[in-house]
């Protein structure tokens, strides 16, 4: 498999970042969310999409 350095300087960042935090997803998305309000960028938000109709595949899925 080919190795690529930019993604394993990411994901060795993303590890060290949780590890701060040791792990608690509440910690880290609290640090995040601070981080966006301490930064002078525009936070654009997209309208959430609708949901789609789920078409059952076989007899298996409908009830």
């Amino acid at each position: 498999m080919m190795r690529d350095p930019i993604v394993e300087e990411i994901r060795r960042i993303r590890q060290e970042h949780a590890a701060r935090f040791k792990f608690d997803l509440d910690a880290i998305f609290e640090d995040l969310k601070e981080k966006e309000r301490q930064s002078k960028r525009e936070i654009v938000s997209r309208p959430p999409r609708p949901a789609r109709a789920v078409v059952p595949t076989s007899r298996v899925d409908r009830r």
